[in-house]
């Protein structure tokens, strides 16, 4: 295999992949085991990742994990370093999405989703990068709505967006000089997983109409984008944010 294309593998690469146990994450575990890495995968959902560590050839450990927790963050990041003495990326991918009106939605519901998508973010990557030697990379999961404004009242999912955009920003600048590690973000638009199997009918439909594609995307689509960001291919790549979207952006 040519110099170029090994830039793509992550061989004995460890990576942590939260938000494991399904939808996008669930294939994300997939896509990195093939491309040669080690796991740490955590979730909320025992079974789940239980059965998904079955599925994968390659070495994996998991554990059940609250990103809204720190003390849980850095239990996930202490087994995988048990596991294999090092860090090589973060995959920041869980996260909850809600459909509430601003005028109904409760201090609660839009904490707990500020608290997942945000925090969790924020105490995954404080907890890996204590690790993480330089050449490490963290991506985080954004989404195409904290760029652009969305057909449903997303309030606090599409400000939780928005500030994982702006902490991928911060971190790079205050982690890829002095520690080596980069920090990037994508930004999905529309893909098939549990949160998009619960919208509205006619929203998918709806939606291809302002995606230049006509489409909603397809996992390994993502997969691709994620994997060029946490490995080596994009060694010169820190603080951008990929939207992997279809076009709509350009809308």
């Amino acid at each position: 295999m040519s110099d170029l294309l090994n830039r793509f593998r992550m061989d004995d690469k460890v990576v942590v992949i939260t938000g494991a146990s399904s939808g996008l994450g669930h294939g994300f575990a997939h896509a990195f085991a093939e491309a040669g890495a080690k796991l740490v995968l955590g979730a909320r959902r025992e079974a789940e990742l239980e059965a998904l560590a079955a599925e994968l050839q390659t070495d994996v450990v998991t554990r059940v994990t609250d990103v809204s927790d720190p003390d849980s963050c850095d239990a996930l990041v202490a087994a995988g370093m048990e596991a294999f003495g090092r860090i090589d990326a973060l995959i920041n991918n869980a996260g909850i999405g809600t459909a509430v009106p601003a005028l109904r939605e409760t201090p609660e519901q839009f904490r707990r989703v500020l608290d997942v998508n945000l925090m969790g973010s924020y105490w995954m990557a404080q907890a890996c990068a204590r690790v993480m030697e330089p050449g490490s990379s963290i991506v985080n999961v954004a989404s195409v709505l904290g760029l652009i404004k969305s057909n449903l009242p997303q309030a606090a999912y599409a400000s939780s967006k928005a500030a994982v955009v702006g902490l991928t920003r911060d971190l790079s600048q205050q982690w890829a000089g002095r520690r080596g590690i980069r920090v990037n973000a994508v930004a999905p638009g529309y893909f098939a997983s549990e949160m998009t199997d619960t919208l509205p009918p006619g929203e998918l439909e709806a939606v291809q109409t302002h995606t230049d594609l006509k489409r909603i995307g397809e996992q390994r689509e993502l997969d691709a984008a994620v994997l060029f960001l946490a490995g080596d291919a994009a060694s010169y790549v820190t603080g951008a944010t990929l939207a992997v979207d279809g076009g709509m952006t350009g809308h």
